[in-house]
């Protein structure tokens, strides 16, 4: 089997963070850090306020008017010469709100197509779409909502799928303006158009809460998401694995089993980031479930962790991001901001 082919089953199986557990849904894609800071961060932010209109993406119930007029852009080169990118844009309409605007795209790129004896035929594309329409608003001093309309596509091969997805968020930020909490759900929709005709598939619905604290005297913010909270249990039984072993000293039976505080830890992303200057920002991620899956125990490494700059260039805003997924490497993405009225002259 081509390797390329053989890594895309592989990767639309695991595309999010729950590896082994994945591939029940359709539209993965959809799960996958949109922005460098993102994924520096552990792949999830939701309770985290400012003008980063990628966040808008992540959690609608963040959409605010200092979003308006930024555009960005994110690129990231995954195994297998597999290729993701975003671009996404802000404004405001009066006494409406602040609309958020993104396209995301995967391209798994070339394959070569053969038939049931093996015989090549040619090559086969695959990609997928997402627009995404996101509106928020403030209902008072302290408390926000926002939703996303997703407009989804895949070009699987000759297998094409179109479906719609919602986002629902809500957002509340303390007074003195150091502590916000979110709730989220995501991906809540319907695949409308199915790749087999009579064989509709479900989507990546997920359920969120989101925390996050900046220090008042040090440059330094904290932020936890629980993710998949709509799935209490994460684990995968492998029915490779021994359920029991031999201890090599004593001899008695050890029962392998997972406890019940891994399976809550599952649930947990924590992520930092630090103001080391006005324009220099670094930020580290832990994501736990995704090094529960993906780590390799003979060789452990630092699977599940991630890590970034962010740096401001005169008017740009520049944000790097390498985050852990396997031992087989670890993607590089990039994203590069502005605010376009900045660039607009004065008169």
């Amino acid at each position: 089997m081509n390797f390329r082919f053989l890594f895309l089953l592989i990767f639309l199986a695991q595309l999010d963070v729950s590896a082994q557990i994945g591939g029940q849904n359709v539209y993965s894609f959809l799960n996958l850090p949109n922005s460098a800071r993102v994924q520096a961060l552990g792949g999830s932010v939701i309770s985290l306020r400012d003008d980063d209109v990628n966040l808008a993406y992540q959690n609608p119930g963040l959409i605010n008017s200092s979003m308006a007029g930024v555009t960005s852009l994110t690129y990231v080169k995954y195994f297998a010469g597999i290729n993701f990118g975003n671009a996404a844009y802000a404004f405001n309409v009066k006494k409406a709100g602040t609309f958020a605007l993104s396209m995301q795209y995967i391209d798994y790129g070339n394959f070569e197509r053969a038939d049931a004896t093996g015989q090549l035929n040619g090559e086969f594309t695959a990609g997928e779409y997402c627009l995404t329409t996101g509106f928020g608003r403030k209902i008072d001093s302290l408390f926000s909502v926002g939703v996303n309309v997703k407009t989804i596509i895949s070009n699987l091969e000759a297998y094409s799928s179109f479906g719609m997805a919602l986002d629902l968020g809500a957002s509340y930020l303390s007074p003195d303006k150091l502590f916000e909490a979110s709730v989220l759900v995501k991906n809540v929709g319907y695949q409308i158009n199915s790749y087999v005709d009579g064989h509709r598939e479900t989507l990546p619905f997920e359920a969120q809460i989101g925390l996050s604290k900046r220090l008042l005297h040090v440059p330094l913010r904290f932020s936890f998401v629980a993710h998949n909270l709509q799935q209490p249990v994460m684990t995968y039984d492998d029915p490779l694995k021994p359920t029991e072993t031999i201890d090599p000293l004593t001899g008695d039976t050890i029962i392998n089993k997972i406890g019940v505080g891994n399976k809550i830890l599952r649930h947990a992303i924590l992520g930092a980031e630090f103001n080391i200057t006005k324009g220099l920002s670094f930020r580290l991620g832990y994501n736990y479930q995704r090094r529960q899956e993906m780590k390799v125990d003979s060789r452990l490494g630092t699977v599940g962790l991630s890590w970034g700059l962010g740096v401001k260039i005169y008017k740009f805003s520049l944000a790097y991001a390498r985050s852990a997924y396997h031992l087989a490497g670890s993607p590089n993405q990039i994203t590069l901001s502005a605010k376009l009225s900045e660039f607009y002259r004065k008169h």
